[in-house]
């Protein structure tokens, strides 16, 4: 199952944010670094999931921080397979 994520548009270009929306749930990904500009964390792309419909907090996808993007994107669509399940 493909989620086409988008980047969000933040208020400075140095933050990177990407999201998408699919069958009721809402992932988003997040590029971190330890120092410099942007989100702080741990070094790499993090992912997280939550329900539209419930005010939950995200819950992070299991193996965040990955190295790529296109890994982070794996790891959400695999999430979501098992939580349509």
């Amino acid at each position: 199952m493909a989620l086409h994520f988008s980047r969000v548009a933040p208020a400075t270009e140095e933050l990177e944010i990407w999201s998408a929306i699919e069958l009721g749930y809402s992932f988003v990904i997040s590029n971190e670094s330890r120092n410099g500009p942007g989100l702080h964390g741990q070094p790499g792309f993090v992912a997280s999931w939550r329900p539209i419909n419930f005010n939950r907090p995200a819950v992070r996808v299991g193996g965040s921080p990955f190295r790529t993007f296109a890994e982070a994107e794996k790891a959400c669509e695999a999430m979501l397979v098992h939580l349509i399940k």
